[in-house]
């Protein structure tokens, strides 16, 4: 790797942290791609090449990641969850859970997860981490 490709890197990861910290608060690339010391389309096209996803995939990603999480708990409505990671339409916030996850929030907060109790957060948040970048899941098999 050239040097300027290690500093891109260090700048994408300074954005990616900067979202991972402020994903409930309104993001936009203009905003992620100022945190990297880039242009939108810059960052845009740099962001993908490293994480495999779009900036905003990328953040979805994380709010949604962190709606799993409160709906587990089971103490918040979904639209609670929905303004609480910092999406501000329930129906597309719904929509982009379900794409996600392969059910709706609804169906999620009211399944079984009684085996998360006994494990760390952390590890509970790894292993329940949703993934948009299709190439790296499983592929299934009819």
């Amino acid at each position: 790797m050239t040097p300027d490709e290690l500093a891109d890197l260090a700048h994408l990861r300074r954005a990616r942290d900067y979202i991972d910290r402020e994903y409930a608060q309104p993001l936009d690339v203009p905003a992620m791609a100022q945190k990297a010391l880039m242009s939108p389309s810059h960052f845009a096209r740099k962001f993908r090449a490293a994480y495999g996803e779009t900036p905003y995939g990328y953040l979805m990603t994380r709010r949604i990641e962190r709606a799993q999480d409160l709906l587990r708990r089971g103490d918040l409505s979904v639209t609670d969850v929905c303004l609480a990671v910092g999406c501000t339409s329930l129906g597309s916030f719904s929509a982009r859970f379900t794409e996600i996850v392969g059910m709706t929030p609804t169906a999620y907060r009211t399944g079984d997860h009684s085996g998360h109790a006994l494990l760390p957060p952390k590890t509970v948040m790894t292993g329940a981490r949703p993934s948009r970048n299709r190439e790296a899941a499983p592929a299934s098999r009819p």
